[in-house]
């Protein structure tokens, strides 16, 4: 019988392409790691690996027997579900949230869970939803709170799940008093973006190249909150989704953006433990937590685009003049 254990090691390799990177996940020594492998693979009985430079690459039996190993640790997942429904096991709900649902919707989550879930421990970690897919298949969290946009669907998992908790409204901000009027306005102006290979960035730099221009970003973060003060200092106009809005929009003016400008938000579980009593209540109390805010317009005003109107924005170093 193969060790269950070292067909873990395997499935982590195949999704982390390294030993080095599957020890640092999994808290190894690199060493351990390679003899524990080594042994799956007199095991076996075949050549799992050979090598790829200085490291070592899976051949063609050992992605078969990886892709086995999913398998079999999704149906030892399925059983361990099976069995919590009717003997609930005291293990913790890993989460994978974005900073902005991590802001306005885990907190009422956990509240909510507080009075209907009292026993149960939710973990939570704030990473990009790339990092949280893919850590929550290789089953470093349990669920995971992701995002898409219009025209840029995330790539189906074979072995996660999808439900949907709505939509959120995307907006561009602006500085009070900027005098711009819609995207078109901002063509030179600074930009602040999430960083690239994000889709958020991708997705808002094609709403400028619809706009008939290349947007000049200066500044790149994954903290929206610094997108916040950069708008309102007037360094900088961004698009933001209304999920940032948990405070006033004091400062900033919010433009609606022409075409479907939203945002759709959904949970992942790995579809092996998507029936966990467990994970069923955090998802449950996320939907709840969204249907109380995930819909509210922000507390500041929201303009309209006003049809045919499109002013020169002043180039230089910041935004256009307030006196405008």
């Amino acid at each position: 019988m193969w060790d269950l254990h070292r067909l873990r090691l395997l499935h982590e390799l195949r999704l982390r392409e390294t030993v080095t990177a599957v020890a640092r996940t999994l808290d190894y020594s690199p060493s351990s790691v390679s003899a524990q492998l080594a042994k799956l693979e007199d095991e076996v009985g075949v050549r799992l690996f050979e090598p790829d430079g200085r490291r070592i690459r899976l051949t063609a039996h050992g992605q078969r027997i990886a892709r086995h190993a999913a398998q079999v640790l999704d149906l030892e997942e399925g059983v361990r579900s099976e069995l919590e429904s009717s003997h609930p096991i005291e293990e913790p709900v890993r989460v994978a949230t974005l900073e902005t649902a991590g802001r306005a919707l885990l907190p009422r989550a956990l509240s909510r869970l507080r009075t209907s879930a009292p026993h149960l421990r939710v973990e939570a970690s704030v990473v990009p939803p790339e990092t949280g897919l893919t850590e929550l298949e290789a089953r470093g969290f349990d669920l995971a709170i992701a995002e898409q946009y219009p025209g840029h669907t995330r790539a189906y998992r074979d072995r996660l799940d999808r439900e949907v908790l709505g939509t959120d409204p995307v907006r561009l901000a602006v500085p009070d008093g900027s005098g711009i009027d819609g995207i078109a306005d901002t063509r030179s102006v600074p930009w602040v973006m999430e960083p690239e290979e994000t889709a958020a960035r991708h997705w808002a730099v094609q709403q400028c190249r619809a706009a008939g221009f290349e947007p000049d970003i200066r500044f790149d973060s994954a903290d929206l909150e610094i997108h916040v003060h950069l708008v309102r200092a007037g360094h900088a106009v961004s698009l933001l989704p209304d999920l940032v809005w948990t405070a006033n929009t004091d400062g900033i003016r919010l433009i609606e953006l022409p075409g479907p400008a939203h945002r759709e938000l959904f949970t992942s579980a790995r579809r092996a433990a998507a029936s966990r009593p467990a994970i069923r209540e955090v998802r449950e109390a996320l939907r709840e937590a969204f249907d109380e805010v995930g819909t509210a317009r922000p507390a500041g005003g929201v303009s309209g685009r006003r049809s045919g109107s499109r002013r020169d924005a002043r180039a230089g170093t910041g935004c256009p003049d307030s006196s405008r």
